[in-house]
């Protein structure tokens, strides 16, 4: 990829994996789904059961050939995320809570400022963290050994 490539790149995702989106243009338009895929390097999503094309698969070792229907991706810009209690298309904004997390809500005109939930698929992790320490990883005891005191100043690199 070429530097003016990188440069259209979307640094700040508005739409995420397994959110309920709006198809806003292109033959599919108006029409509802989940996003199946994001494909970052491209800009584009993949949204399940839309945008449905054909493609010519020659046949090969272990598969069959054929003529196939399969989702093409779609632009980021043409699907707009659906407000929770509009079910309308609406922008996407950010907010801080008292707490201290960060939530996406719904903005724009006709919008009703609610709080966007972030998809159940993306809490299930899809390799789960190992529990039994690993040759690599540092024992407990080492990582809670406290080796710098801030009232004594034991623990400070001689300079």
């Amino acid at each position: 990829m070429g530097w003016k490539a990188a440069e259209k790149l979307i640094r700040h995702w508005k739409v995420l994996r397994g959110d309920n989106v709006m198809i806003i243009r292109g033959k599919d338009k108006g029409e509802t789904g989940i996003i199946k895929r994001v494909i970052r390097s491209q800009n584009r999503v993949i949204v399940e059961g839309k945008n449905l094309v054909k493609k010519h698969i020659k046949q090969g070792q272990g598969h069959e050939g054929g003529i196939f229907t399969v989702e093409a991706p779609i632009h980021a810009s043409n699907v707009q995320v659906l407000d929770p209690v509009t079910g309308k298309p609406c922008k996407v904004g950010t907010k801080y809570l008292e707490d201290g997390t960060k939530v996406r809500v719904s903005r724009g005109i006709g919008a009703s400022e609610s709080i966007i939930p972030r998809p159940e698929i993306l809490k299930i992790r899809t390799t789960p963290r190992p529990t039994v320490l690993g040759p690599k990883d540092t024992p407990m005891d080492l990582v809670l050994e406290k080796t710098y005191d801030a009232k004594t100043g034991r623990g400070m690199p001689e300079l």
